[in-house]
């Protein structure tokens, strides 16, 4: 079972890098500078940024449900990034890197499995999650920090 790995679109985050520092901190945000090669994961390139860039520290909901599964939390997303990264069939350095927590849901948003495993071993379970019937979509998390990394769904 082949599987496409989304990135989110810049267009929801473009219009925060105008703002200044204050106006940021009053919506719960921070502009961060990148101190090291790893550790700074943007959710639109599914890369890390690169050292000495600035990103944006941000609040997002990334399951925007009506189920009991409604989420949200911390991600950093770059400026400049022209469209959300899509990525078949392979895991990019920024998931193979770090340990993941693989969540699977059904059409009604309902998490019907979930494993945490090694990134650099996430593409069977991936591949495993999206060849089952009642698994419409999965979201992959940095298994430390719990942070949305991104989607993935059927190619």
């Amino acid at each position: 079972m082949s599987y496409l790995l989304s990135g989110l679109e810049p267009a929801l985050f473009q219009p925060l890098f105008d703002l200044n520092d204050a106006a940021l901190a009053a919506r719960g945000m921070r502009r961060v500078r990148v101190d090291a090669p790893v550790g700074f994961p943007c959710r639109i390139s599914l890369e890390d940024a690169p050292m000495g860039e600035h990103v944006l520290l941000l609040p997002f909901v990334h399951q925007d449900s009506r189920s009991p599964y409604r989420a949200s939390g911390p991600i950093f997303v770059r400026r400049g990034q022209r469209e959300a990264r899509r990525i078949a069939g392979e895991l990019p350095p920024y998931l193979r890197l770090r340990p993941l927590s693989v969540r699977a849901y059904d059409v009604a948003d309902e998490m019907v499995d979930a494993d945490v495993i090694d990134g650099r071993s996430a593409a069977a379970l991936i591949e495993r999650y999206l060849a089952r019937d009642e698994v419409a979509y999965l979201h992959l998390h940095f298994a430390r920090r719990g942070c949305y990394a991104c989607r993935a769904d059927r190619a």
